[in-house]
């Protein structure tokens, strides 16, 4: 059976359709035993981390191992930032682009895709449902490794006042709610990733060659940002600002990374949602 673009417009919607397609595509995704043993791996980053720390018998040089590592086991609080820059170069995008590989062509591959195209919903209803998913997961995600780091750092190591970057010294209140917009920081630069994993998502049937190209693209925009020769390139690559949160780690924050980073994974957004869009519209899905 063949379903074509115009097979698939008649229907009228009916409101509230969309919302209950949302609701169902959240609860189809975190009850995925995937789903959750990818959270829990990501929980477990923070957790080896913080453990290695502790039972390590010399300090850690400054400048050594990953970004904050050295201050882990002067305050707790920084197990959790820590955890986030180990995760932002691979096992976040990981996790992100088996996600949202998995939308358009998991369903084809299942055979639903097409069932999904006969309720009264839309083939731009359904894309932005499946996004919609997978920026739920990416949020998901960033506050799965963010918890961990924060509840590993209580338990293991002293929580006190925080210095920032910029000498200033911080409150524990104001160093959690810092560490929460560093999560929200990261949660937002995998926005672009989503959109790209979304876009190749409508041109297989295949989740798992989707998947693969997502996570391999993600490598390939990391590698070429390090690359000098390629600097006129950076700051139209999607993960250029990534690890770009350090102004919200000074005295006074400074918005204007975080605000860069936000219009880039938009134009990426709107630039592969556009293209997601007109490939699935012209699609004929036969399963």
């Amino acid at each position: 059976m063949t379903l074509s673009a115009d097979a698939v417009s008649g229907p009228t919607v009916r409101p509230g359709v969309g919302w209950r397609l949302l609701g169902s595509e959240l609860a189809v995704l975190f009850r995925r035993l995937r789903t959750w043993a990818m959270l829990l791996a990501l929980a477990g980053v923070p957790i080896l981390i913080a453990v290695a720390v502790k039972l390590s018998s010399r300090q850690v040089p400054p400048g050594r191992g990953p970004l904050f590592l050295d201050r882990v086991s002067q305050n707790g609080l920084f197990v959790a930032v820590t955890a986030l820059v180990v995760c932002v170069p691979l096992f976040l995008p990981l996790t992100v682009g088996v996600v949202a590989g998995d939308t358009i062509a998991g369903e084809a591959n299942l055979g639903t895709l097409r069932y999904l195209l006969l309720a009264p919903a839309g083939r731009i209803r359904l894309l932005l449902v499946k996004y919609a998913g997978a920026v739920a997961f990416c949020i998901a995600a960033t506050a799965t490794v963010a918890a961990a780091g924060a509840l590993a750092g209580v338990v293991l190591f002293p929580i006190g006042p925080v210095t920032l970057l910029s000498g200033d010294t911080i409150s524990v209140g104001e160093s959690v709610v810092r560490s929460l917009l560093i999560a929200a920081y990261i949660a937002v630069s995998l926005l672009g990733l989503s959109a790209i994993g979304l876009l190749i998502s409508t041109f297989t049937d295949v989740p798992v060659g989707a998947m693969a190209a997502t996570i391999v693209l993600a490598v390939v925009s990391q590698v070429l940002d390090n690359l000098p020769q390629l600097e006129w390139l950076h700051p139209w690559l999607f993960s250029h600002h990534w690890l770009g949160f350090a102004d919200l780690l000074r005295q006074p924050m400074a918005w204007g990374s975080f605000a860069d980073n936000a219009l880039l994974q938009a134009g990426y957004v709107a630039v592969c949602g556009a293209l997601a869009y007109a490939k699935f519209s012209a699609k004929d899905v036969l399963s």
